[in-house]
């Protein structure tokens, strides 16, 4: 069953590579059409307002009947709707094809992690979650150097390439996604079924483990959507150093994920969540006040890592919480959540129009004190 975790995975790149190219084209599309930070800041918040809004119906729709052919035609729709932005200057048009690539990445989230969870062995789910999530974060790295060296070759309509992957990609994940499905249903252990039945499903500490993963989106969609310009106009770098900057932080990221999973099935998912999410703190602080840009260069690596080492130990923990409910709970902790952090994105455009990039890192470190607060709260789900 191993083999389609690494499929799995493979999607959750593509799918997420397009939120990792839509932040870096936007300096090309500030510089060619002369949009303020505010309404280019919009078209990340056009993709997380439709992500965030259909991703829990996918997952509520992922517990009731096994959909693997969401897989594939997620993948499809995120690919083709960052590809179309790639073939006009219209604003309403790229906000709506935005859209449509929120909603593939919505459809994608859910029944992706609900997969992976169930072709992961028993005692290490952490380490499951993270080769999926794994995926997703590369994709996140790729994209900036993805559209970069698109917009370099082709201008704007070089993003329109990716219809290759959506095609690609997409056709392999409904052939091979439906031979997974059929083992499960051949290898699926009535005792297991009947734990899960049987699980109380805890609301109250799934309620607080959303406000700490919001509060991290928060975070990250900032960084994510902000650090290119950043070290384009604080650090006067040019826009491809700028995306490298953004990649080299996602890379870090993407990384630590595959860290945390790991050491989260050996030190247990809470302590991993504590100790990521406490560093993340001071390197916020210290980023935030920094002047020099090999400092913060040198930052983005505790960030990163403080952002991502506990993630999969916040999925798994998630889908603990709500047995009875695995889709839902991926849905809302991989998609919901961290979708919602990106509908933040036009205000700190606004913050950035009016008083530049430096309060815009100060109000992300003053965010960052709230899941390090959190992480000590969480009711626990194992004992290590």
């Amino acid at each position: 069953m191993k083999k389609y975790l690494y499929y799995i995975s493979a999607g959750h790149l593509f799918a997420d590579m397009t939120q990792g190219v839509l932040p870096a084209i936007l300096p090309f599309l500030i510089s060619e059409h002369g949009y303020s930070y505010t309404v280019a800041a919009s078209l990340v918040f056009g993709l997380n307002l439709v992500s965030s809004v259909v991703q829990p119906i996918f997952g509520l729709l992922a517990d009731k009947k096994a959909m693997p052919w969401m897989l594939g035609v997620g993948v499809f729709l995120a690919c083709s709707g960052m590809a179309a932005t790639g073939l006009t200057s219209n604003y309403t048009l790229l906000f709506f094809s935005s859209m449509l690539c929120g909603i593939g990445v919505a459809a994608y989230h859910p029944e992706g992690a609900r997969y992976a969870n169930k072709v992961s062995s028993q005692n290490k789910k952490a380490t499951g979650i993270s080769i999926f999530t794994f995926g997703g974060n590369i994709g996140f790295a790729l994209g900036p150097l993805v559209a970069t060296s698109l917009v370099l070759a082709f201008g704007l309509k070089g993003i329109s390439l990716l219809f290759i992957p959506a095609f690609i990609m997409g056709a392999l994940l409904l052939v091979q996604m439906r031979k997974c499905q059929a083992m499960l249903t051949l290898s699926q252990a009535k005792s297991t079924a009947q734990a899960a039945e049987r699980a109380r499903d805890r609301w109250g500490a799934f309620g607080l483990l959303c406000v700490l993963l919001f509060s991290r989106s928060f975070i990250f969609y900032g960084m994510n959507t902000f650090l290119a310009l950043y070290w384009i106009k604080v650090f006067d770098q040019p826009e491809t150093l700028a995306n490298m900057a953004l990649s080299t932080f996602l890379a870090v990221g993407a990384f630590s994920t595959l860290l945390g999973g790991r050491l989260a099935d050996r030190l247990g998912l809470h302590n991993m969540i504590r100790i990521g999410l406490v560093l993340l703190l001071p390197a916020m602080a210290l980023f935030a006040f920094s002047t020099s840009m090999v400092v913060s260069t040198v930052l983005l690596i505790p960030i990163g890592m403080g952002l991502y080492l506990p993630f999969s130990a916040l999925v798994v923990t998630g889908q603990r919480y709500l047995p009875n409910h695995v889709g839902l709970a991926s849905g809302v902790t991989l998609g919901l959540v961290i979708s919602v952090g990106g509908l933040a994105a036009p205000v700190l455009g606004k913050l950035a129009d009016h008083g530049g990039f430096h309060p815009v890192m100060t109000v992300l470190a003053v965010v960052a004190v709230i899941p390090a607060v959190l992480s000590f709260f969480l009711p626990r789900t194992d004992y290590r």
